[in-house]
């Protein structure tokens, strides 16, 4: 039972956040103090760090253990602790708080807030309201018995106060009281409160009613008693029983849920056929389990906390290191939001190669701004009911993914991660990439349709992101309402600073492990990257750093870890066995008829060798390695540029009178295709037809007219990033891309040299080696 405490000032100056101690049960209204159980670490360690004992008591939407910021209503209590002993501690409430944000949850969940301040003007209207409210609150003290010297105390506090005092000491449900702590406007609290005043009184009179009428008529009791049985036998028999009262139940929830009037007329419609139906039909368990599913859906339902931008970025911080575009893109797309009301931002699409922290990035949005995170998994899709549902003719028919993940989430704007929309297929069912097409339009899907819920339903306020790996893959009206945010991977050093900061610690509570029992070099960090990955993103580096992890964890289980474990590069191989890459050798030969290209796949950059060689033959010109139709075409007019330029370039006339080229792409068992190996085939042919080598540090990219123009390609970055794991010195791409540059890593930009070139003749400067051409045999 709470008790009132007559002193309830809040200080004057109050830190910018606060840490939160989540509620499972229960509320902490101001103007009272309370006493609860600790159990759970969140709440000790919101405890241990309050600062002058001050902290913030949330409530919990669902009781879950381990909560997160999305689990949290967003109207808290500030409270200061009074007492802490026998494992409690008592609370004294001292006013409401908007949670604004969470800059950190684990171990202990922080959040920043502003105050709510109760304003209660003084005019004729709220005089006679409060005048109302102690009025009530004293007749039903006195008609429910509570000691006069209680009531007097209550009656003696301000009036803000004297509302929450007198709602915390009413009998209510849990789901009231939740209620009247969102409830930030005074009035409308003070209306509240009185309509429960009256409900309460009515309950206490009806109560004395009933213990009289069951004093003066036990034998018509007993009599009713019989009717009710012999009325359920027969309902029982009829195979109505409990078909009655679950149906009973459904209307309740139904007439509870804030649902839109459309919506409303439908279900009024459907219960209606309901009363129709006989109780065995099947189409009546159809339109019972439709029912069930609209009371499930969270119409008007919201999570969201209102957005605080710098908490925002340092949630992304935190949770992510480098991707500055990106983060910045992302606040940006946030600040829209929040400024037009109803979230007109378009949807974010991350493309980038696996590993890079595309959906991690999703659940720290989620985090950050207080929401559910609904994932959509969309690889292998290849119906469009998978999204949009089947109708209810169908027998077993059920909800699209979506409805699905709302009704989960419970609430109505969520975080909707569309997971890998680039591996949506196209069936014979439809094609799922034009139902997106709606889902991701502001401007329809306000109204958004369902095929089993056959009612419209408000995606407006979700917040839809996307990941991807292959821009090419998506189709370009869906492309055209997204906005597109590309990571591209990240440098050794980049690597080694995520490894450092997130991968680790998650490794160590993998393995079972304290975070003292291994100790890993800087060097021997560095040699796992170099060693046993080659990939744009940390998924492989996470799985070979586990590896290590694991094999102190069988040490420590057997008793052997008495010392921590210390790591040096000499004993990679000892837990990861032969390195998995071959290390560059600088020291190789220049050699002619080989040149280095740069290629972007799905997966990131990749570093490709092109081989020229020529032999007796009819002028031919032969091509292997899985080419695809537009590289034939590069390798044909590169071979075109060569031979119409021999005299510049120092090739005989009659080089290849009685000979065929051939041009050679490694790995033929993987597909090849695209423009920007145009540069590359140029400077292999040019070597192997004039003798000049081609320095092995040397890696280009660029597309290549027939005039020797060389023209812009995509992918700048990840091919970038590619030849410097490879251990390239020297990049050579065309003068337009030139502006690509500036999305490099500053360290990577640094170590590397590069050359823009406008014409093949500055490529071939740069690439080739010597002087004067060497002599070869035929």
């Amino acid at each position: 039972m709470s008790r009132i405490h007559l002193d309830f000032r809040v200080p004057d100056l109050l830190p910018a956040r606060l840490p939160v101690v989540p509620l499972r049960r229960g509320v902490l209204l101001p103007g009272t103090i309370q006493r609860f159980g600790v159990g759970r670490k969140l709440s000790s360690s919101a405890l241990d760090t309050a600062p002058d004992g001050l902290l913030l008591v949330a409530v919990q939407r669902e009781p879950v253990a381990e909560p997160m910021p999305s689990d949290l209503l967003p109207v808290a209590t500030l409270a200061k602790i009074v007492e802490r002993k026998d494992g409690g501690v008592v609370l004294q409430g001292l006013g409401r708080v908007r949670l604004t944000g969470f800059p950190a949850s684990r171990p202990t969940l922080e959040a920043s807030f502003e105050r709510l301040e109760d304003l209660w003007p003084d005019t004729p209207e709220t005089a006679a309201l409060a005048r109302s409210v102690k009025e009530a609150v004293g007749e039903t003290a006195s008609t429910a018995g509570l000691p006069e010297g209680i009531v007097k105390g209550i009656l003696r506090l301000p009036v803000p106060l004297l509302i929450d005092a007198a709602a915390s000491r009413i009998e209510a449900a849990p789901a009231w009281k939740r209620q009247f702590l969102q409830t930030s406007d005074l009035t409308t609290r003070s209306e509240l409160l009185l309509a429960r005043l009256e409900e309460f009184r009515t309950v206490l009179e009806a109560q004395k009613s009933i213990r009289e009428r069951v004093q003066k008529s036990t034998k018509g009791m007993q009599k009713e008693h019989v009717l009710r049985q012999q009325l359920k036998a027969i309902q029982d028999e009829l195979g109505q029983g409990d078909d009655a009262s679950d149906l009973d139940r459904l209307r309740e929830r139904l007439a509870a849920t804030a649902l839109p009037e459309e919506v409303r007329d439908t279900v009024d419609r459907e219960l209606r056929r309901l009363d129709r139906i006989q109780s065995g039909s099947p189409e009546r368990a159809v339109a019972v389990d439709w029912l069930e599913w609209v009371a499930d859906m969270p119409w008007g339902t919201h999570s969201a906390v209102e957005v605080d931008l710098d908490v925002l970025e340092e949630a992304l911080d935190n949770s992510h290191h480098g991707l500055e575009d990106v983060k910045r893109q992302v606040v940006e797309h946030l600040a829209v939001r929040k400024l037009s009301g109803r979230g007109r931002a378009d949807v974010l699409l991350l493309v980038g190669p696996p590993g890079v922290g595309k959906t991690s990035i999703g659940q720290a949005i989620a985090d950050a701004t207080g929401r559910k995170l609904v994932r959509v998994a969309l690889g292998g899709v290849r119906d469009e009911a998978t999204l949009r549902g089947h109708r209810r003719t169908y027998i077993g028919a059920r909800p699209g993914r979506l409805v699905e993940g709302l009704r989960r989430a419970g609430t109505h704007d969520p975080v909707i991660l569309l997971d890998e929309i680039d591996k949506l297929g196209r069936g014979m069912q439809g094609d799922p990439g034009a139902a997106l097409l709606e889902i991701l339009d502001p401007e329809q899907n306000h109204a958004f349709t369902d095929h089993y819920l056959d009612v419209p339903f408000d995606l407006s306020r979700a917040l839809f992101v996307a990941t991807a790996n292959d821009l090419s893959s998506i189709p370009g009206p869906l492309r055209d309402r997204l906005e597109i945010l590309h990571i591209d991977g990240y440098s050794p050093d980049e690597k080694a600073v995520i490894a450092r900061e997130h991968l680790l610690d998650r490794l160590v509570e993998n393995a079972g492990l304290a975070p003292e029992d291994v100790e890993l070099t800087d060097a021997a960090l560095a040699g796992a990257i170099a060693g046993w990955t080659r990939e744009a993103g940390v998924r492989q580096l996470q799985r070979v750093l586990g590896r290590i992890y694991r094999a102190a964890a069988v040490k420590k289980a057997r008793g052997g870890l008495e010392e921590p474990l210390v790591v040096d590069a000499p004993d990679l191989e000892t837990y990861l066995k032969r390195r998995r890459v071959k290390e560059r050798q600088h020291a190789l030969p220049d050699q002619a008829g080989f040149a280095t290209g740069l290629a972007w796949t799905p997966t990131g950059g990749s570093v490709l060798t092109i081989e020229a060689s020529d032999m007796p033959g009819s002028g031919r010109l032969v091509l292997t390695g899985q080419l695809g139709d537009v590289m034939k075409e590069s390798a044909r007019a590169a071979l075109t540029w060569v031979l119409s330029n021999h005299e510049s370039l120092g090739i005989d006339e009659g080089r290849l009178d009685g000979r065929d080229v051939h041009v050679h792409v490694p790995a033929g068992a993987v597909p090849k295709d695209g423009p920007s190996a145009g540069v590359t085939m140029v400077t292999a042919l040019t070597s192997r037809l004039s003798g000049r080598p081609v320095r092995h540090d040397v890696a280009m990219t660029g597309e290549v007219s027939l005039g020797g123009r060389v023209m812009p390609v995509g992918g700048i970055k990840a091919k970038v990033l590619a030849a410097h794991r490879q251990g390239m010195t020297t990049i050579i791409l065309p003068k337009d891309n030139e502006r690509d540059l500036e999305d490099l890593p500053e360290a990577v930009r640094n170590q590397l040299t590069f050359v823009a070139a406008e014409h093949v003749s500055q490529v071939l400067e740069v690439a080739l080696a010597g002087e004067e051409p060497l002599r070869q045999s035929a």
